[in-house]
């Protein structure tokens, strides 16, 4: 029978790979979402794409703030949080928000998308780029607001179940909301349910979309957003779901007293942690690989704007200024 040793040296490998491959893949993947959204006016000017920038950006927050902090404390043996105390609030006020912001956003993303490819006019003057504005600026002060009590009850102190300083919660009451109502529900069942439902209408209204009077630009983009966001939310529902699922056995068997049992529970939280993090990580390859117009915006972006771009730059820093 494998030792505790055993468990926790698979559990170190997993976080390290992991982890690793999250953050190799994920932040070049962000930037380069921003950079086509940013880049091209069809999305400057869609609501839908709007929401997908603030989602890029945050989503490289969350894989700075926690994946490489997983990352560097499996690998090096290096934990920030327990050497800063207000490191230790910082962060993880600034995960929570990002995270938040980032399932809220999606699900607008998804309603946005759902309004913008109804049938019925009324319903399509929701989706507008001021009502998006103002949803997003009241997301992003909610959010920012709500999460202060993390850094209010998280502190540095030493962990019941592995003996060693932690940044985690202080207070029991707050723990006990955190574990069986915010992680299940509001990080999880919710956000899953919206994004699916009103992606699977959204769907059905572009499979719908050919027999009404819309310009074909607007159509072909219609249809574009609608799959990459469906396959996005069914790839964030399986990642948020493993992590919900281990979130929920945690309080239960924590309280073993078998050290084997903790080992193997500690291994597969790693890993639903670790999965947990695909869901920012993997976004820009899932529109590469599920819209074929995606991957000509993409192409065009980096070999035609951005070298254009660039060669500007090189011809201005050539000019020569004339002698007066």
């Amino acid at each position: 029978m494998a030792s505790t040793s055993s468990f926790d040296y698979a559990s170190q490998q997993v976080a390290i790979y992991l982890n690793g491959f999250n953050l190799i893949i994920g932040i070049p993947g962000g930037f380069l979402n921003i950079l086509v959204f940013l880049s091209l006016k069809t999305f400057r000017e869609n609501t839908c794409s709007f929401y997908l920038i603030i989602v890029s950006c945050l989503n490289v927050g969350q894989l700075l703030l926690g994946a490489l902090s997983r990352f560097v404390i499996s690998g090096f043996s290096i934990d920030w949080t327990i050497m800063s105390r207000p490191y230790c609030k910082l962060r993880i006020y600034l995960f929570q928000t990002f995270s938040l912001i980032t399932l809220t956003c999606m699900c607008l993303a998804t309603i946005d998308q759902y309004f913008a490819t109804c049938k019925r006019l009324r319903w399509q003057k929701w989706s507008n780029i001021t009502t998006t504005r103002y949803l997003t600026a009241i997301t992003i002060i909610f959010w920012s607001i709500f999460s202060i009590l993390y850094p209010i009850y998280y502190d540095i102190v030493l962990s019941s179940t592995t003996n060693k300083l932690s940044c985690m919660d202080t207070n029991p009451t707050f723990d006990h909301y955190n574990t069986n109502f915010h992680q299940i529900i509001m990080q999880g069942f919710l956000p899953n349910f919206l994004t699916a439902l009103f992606g699977i209408l959204a769907y059905y209204n572009t499979k719908n979309i050919a027999y009404r009077i819309v310009p074909l630009v607007r159509r072909e983009l219609d249809k574009q957003l609608t799959s990459m966001l469906l396959v996005q939310v069914i790839f964030n529902t399986f990642s948020l779901l493993c992590y919900n699922i281990v979130s929920i056995m945690g309080p239960y068997i924590n309280t073993s007293k078998d050290p084997v049992v903790l080992a193997k529970f500690r291994l597969v939280q790693i890993i639903s942690y670790s999965i947990y993090y695909f869901y920012p990580a993997c976004p820009f390859y899932i529109y590469i690989c599920v819209s074929e117009r995606f991957r000509r915006q993409l192409t065009y972006v980096l070999f035609v704007k951005v070298f254009k771009h660039c060669k500007r730059l090189q011809l201005a820093a050539n000019e020569v200024e004339p002698q007066p």
